[in-house]
């Protein structure tokens, strides 16, 4: 099948009787995805539709959209993407069209759906996208570490991650106190939550770099520190998640701050030699609160210069009810519907102390784990160089301040 992506700015343009009836869906290679194939015969007779799906991987599918959107291509009517990735330079551009109207839907329920997700796929305040899949950031625990250290409970604090990282450590220095991505890029998104909860953020409530304020500092020097003094032995700069995990799942580590959403390489036996040993908590408070970013990690939008919007929304609303968000979260993808997270039969399939970690950082939240800019690659470089640097016992402070003046130079250069 052919998927294609489209979006409107009007309520039901393109849905009329002469509206094609074959509504092309671009989709990522994902769970999710497979789930929605296998439902689709049911929304197809009941609409009278044909959906024709695309599937692609991540870098295919970016690379398609670069020529088909910038081409104004109108055979793509509802596209999957990455809000905090790609969103701002696809809304910029105006690829994507303007769903204020669709999502007014009494039926459809969009106040249903978690704040920080949706701030994630608005621009300028208008939504141009409806989140599908969430990620919050919690904290991974060994149960019988905790216990043999004779901690009682998971760290609440993040002054209470630090002392217990460290006393495991201290009792068996072969085995890591706490472990997190420590690449340049790809530490970014989880440091995040040390960020937020540090009382920082990237820039500063008037579009200032911020990455140099004490709040950011502090965070900066924490993680760094965290990792440098209860880290893995001879620790390498640049792992990104399957690093960690690995480390994590080997039995090397005792904590691991890191994304739901990658629980099931914790918990599979198959994949893991701690399988049965593993804990999840909320994240960590730090002076600010506990703040975990509560992000959507892909969302659905319409193709602005799609000639079929008003059946591409059909798709969107199926695709994204309450009824398909359910069956989609109990086969373990986190959705954003507040109401399906109140379900008990939305986290059934969830390990109970991963479904009340999540629960916890949805209340609290911050919608973005990355410098929100167009060019989010070379943002994550600048970012996350203060990251190395800690860890690699350099000076927090000082390379924040050579950071910010970087990240405000990139900010001012792409207002331009």
């Amino acid at each position: 099948m052919v998927a294609a992506m489209g979006l409107s700015a009007c309520g039901g343009g393109g849905g009329g009787d002469d509206a094609s009836k074959t509504v092309r869906v671009t989709l990522a290679n994902h769970v999710w995805t497979e789930n929605v194939k296998q439902a689709l015969p049911a929304f197809e007779k009941q609409t009278g539709l044909k959906v024709e799906i695309t599937q692609l991987g991540e870098d295919q599918l970016s690379d398609q959209y670069n020529v088909k959107l910038n081409a104004g291509s109108s055979d793509i009517d509802v596209m999957m993407y990455r809000p905090l990735q790609e969103g701002k330079l696809f809304a910029k551009n105006k690829y994507l069209a303007d769903l204020s109207e669709q999502v007014k839907s009494q039926a459809f329920d969009f106040g249903d759906f978690q704040a920080g997700p949706v701030e994630a796929t608005a621009y300028e305040g208008k939504p141009v996208g409806v989140p599908i899949i969430t990620e919050q950031e919690v904290l991974y625990y060994r149960k019988d570490l905790l216990a043999k250290a004779g901690l009682s409970a998971p760290p609440k604090t993040l002054d209470e991650l630090k002392a217990a990282a460290a006393k495991v450590k201290e009792a068996d220095p072969s085995v890591a106190g706490f472990v997190a991505r420590t690449g340049k890029s790809a530490a970014v998104t989880q440091f995040s939550s040390f960020l937020y909860s540090f009382g920082g953020d990237f820039v500063d409530g008037g579009g200032k770099a911020a990455v140099n304020s004490e709040a950011a500092k502090q965070a900066y020097a924490y993680y760094g520190g965290l990792i440098k003094d209860s880290g893995p032995a001879n620790v390498s700069t640049d792992m990104g998640w399957p690093e960690a995990m690995a480390i994590f799942t080997q039995g090397k580590a005792a904590f691991y701050t890191e994304a739901n959403s990658l629980y099931k390489n914790a918990t599979d036996p198959a994949k893991s030699k701690i399988s049965g040993k593993v804990g999840f908590a909320p994240f960590p408070a730090g002076p600010g609160g506990s703040k975990p970013y509560n992000i959507p990690s892909w969302a659905l939008g319409i193709n602005s210069a799609s000639e079929n919007t008003g059946n591409a929304w059909k798709f969107i609303e199926w695709a994204t009810s309450k009824e398909q968000t359910l069956a989609q979260q109990k086969s373990g993808v986190p959705g954003a519907r507040t109401s399906v997270w109140d379900n008990p039969e939305g986290t059934s399939t969830f390990p109970k102390d991963l479904a009340e970690a999540i629960a916890a950082s949805t209340k609290a939240g911050v919608g973005h784990d990355r410098p929100l800019v167009v060019k989010v690659a070379e943002a994550r470089e600048i970012v996350g160089q203060p990251l190395v640097d800690a860890i690699t016992g350099k000076d927090a402070a000082t390379a924040a301040d050579t950071a910010n003046a970087a990240f405000q130079k990139f900010l001012d250069d792409e207002a331009k």
